[in-house]
This record gives structure tokens, C-alpha cells and sequence, in this order.
């Protein structure tokens, strides 16, 4: 029965997929952005269900106007649940930019900002865009851990690009992200990490019979007055003291970086 149901949800999904890049490619140019961003909602939330994702949300999620929105890194599905959610655009490592299809819709659909971490002056380019999108109005997400873990430890964040934040006045929204099974415990087959193939994580998802994903909007963080290590510290300590209450391991410098400050 488990293996029928992998194999339906992989035919649905392919087929989910298939109509997005149509959508995308034939729809999108003759559309305004909010149609396609509510094209964008609604096609996220039925990719979530097609690979039996229950979603739960806790906490006020951002209304209008420029944010930062900050989470938790754990599995390529995170981006799904926040497109879902909200209109957003991601700021992503600019290999994603060069996988086939997968890049192609980030790009067109999402409108994703691609980061070459490699070059210190792609970065300074990235801040620049990234403050530009925030006076615009728009929600920006980016995952300051750098990588994905297994979805049990919360990893040191990198500061860098919270001085769009800083430059901008733009609030920070802190989000947790939870992938549980069906009894409420750690669901490991949601985690994307270390040397495992996106084929991987996908029949792991596929095979699961359903994962709970619970997604905690943090008070937001005002970014006045303060620099882009003591920003990204604030909202580090912020949601590591609410992963704690969540009574979730909170193992700290997993990974062997140091912590936010570090630069």
C-alpha cells in the first residue's frame, strides 16, 4: 500500500510540475505580479499536499510592507511552505540558478535572488539588491544558517546579509520550522542534508505517509540602531530560546562554526 501511494504521488507531482512550467511559461509574461504571486500561493500549497504535507501555523505571519522574513533551513519542501503562505522572494546560492527546471521556475516564478557565495563582491551586490527589493515593499527570505541541518539542532547563523535589514529599518521575522510524524515526533524523512541527493530526500518524502510541518512566526525584530552581527545575534538568541521552549534539542555550533558575530 505505501509504495502504490509513493507512486501516485509521483505521477501527481510530475504532473503538478509539468502544468507549473506551463503556467509559467505561457501565463505568467501576460499577467500582473499580484496574479502570478496568487498563481504562485496556490500551486505551492498543492505541491505541499501532493506529497501529504500537513501544514500548521503559529504566530502572526508578516503583513504588508518590506520584511525580512529569517527561518530555519531543513529541507527544500521550506520553501514550498512559505510560498504558500505569503508572497515572498528567497535569496538563494547561485547554484540553485543552473538546476534543471528547478532553477529556471525559482527564477521566473519565485523571483529569486541568487547569490554567488564564492565572491565577496557578489555579496556587496546582493545587499544592494536586497535593500532595493525591501524599499519596494517586498518580503525577502534567506536561511542565515548557509546549509541545511537534520532538522534537530538550530545552526550558528551568518550575519552577512541582515545589513539589508540594518540598512533599510526593514523588520526581521524570526520563523522556526518543525517537520513531525504523524505521532508528533521528529520526522527525519523531511531533512535535505549533508551528502543526500535531492532523489533521495524526494522518495524519503514520498514513502512517508504524511509529514506535519509547523511553521512559528516569532515576533519581528526592529533592525534600528544596530549592526548587522548584533542584528543577527538578536534574532539567533531569539529563536534558539523559542526552539528551546519547544523542548527540541538545541545543540549550539553544530557544524563547527562559531556564532553569529563572528563576522
Amino acid at each position: 500500500m505505501t509504495s502504490l501511494r509513493a507512486v501516485y504521488r509521483l505521477l501527481a507531482l510530475a504532473m503538478h510540475w509539468l502544468a507549473g512550467t506551463m503556467i509559467v511559461a505561457l501565463l505568467f509574461p501576460w499577467l500582473d505580479r499580484g496574479r502570478r504571486e496568487r498563481l504562485l500561493m496556490r500551486w505551492a500549497g498543492r505541491l505541499l499536499a501532493i506529497v501529504g504535507v500537513r501544514l500548521a501555523v503559529r504566530g502572526q505571519p508578516p503583513g504588508g510592507g518590506g520584511a525580512l522574513i529569517v527561518a530555519n533551513h531543513v529541507s527544500w519542501l521550506d520553501i514550498h511552505l512559505l510560498h504558500s503562505l505569503f508572497p515572498v522572494r528567497f535569496v538563494s546560492k547561485a547554484e540553485v540558478r543552473a538546476w534543471p527546471l528547478i532553477g529556471w521556475l525559482a527564477e521566473r516564478a519565485g523571483g529569486t535572488l541568487f547569490l554567488d557565495r564564492g565572491k565577496k563582491s557578489d555579496a556587496r551586490r546582493m545587499k544592494t539588491h536586497m535593500a532595493e527589493h525591501l524599499r519596494a515593499g517586498d518580503r525577502l527570505a534567506l536561511f542565515p544558517e548557509g546549509t541545511t541541518s537534520d532538522g534537530r539542532v538550530l545552526l550558528p547563523f551568518y550575519p552577512g546579509l541582515f545589513q539589508a535589514a540594518v540598512e533599510t529599518g526593514a523588520p526581521v521575522w524570526p520563523v522556526l520550522i518543525r517537520y513531525c510524524a504523524a505521532d508528533g515526533n521528529h520526522c527525519a524523512a523531511a531533512a535535505y542534508h549533508g551528502e543526500m541527493s535531492l532523489l533521495t530526500s524526494l522518495r524519503a518524502v514520498l514513502w512517508q505517509p504524511a509529514i506535519h510541518a509547523d511553521v512559528r512566526f516569532l515576533p519581528a525584530v526592529a533592525a534600528a540602531g544596530l549592526s548587522r552581527r548584533e542584528l543577527a545575534a538578536r534574532v539567533e538568541a531569539l529563536m534558539r530560546a523559542a526552539w528551546a521552549a519547544d523542548g527540541r534539542d538545541n545543540a549550539p555550533g553544530t557544524g563547527g562554526r562559531p556564532p553569529a558575530a563572528r563576522r
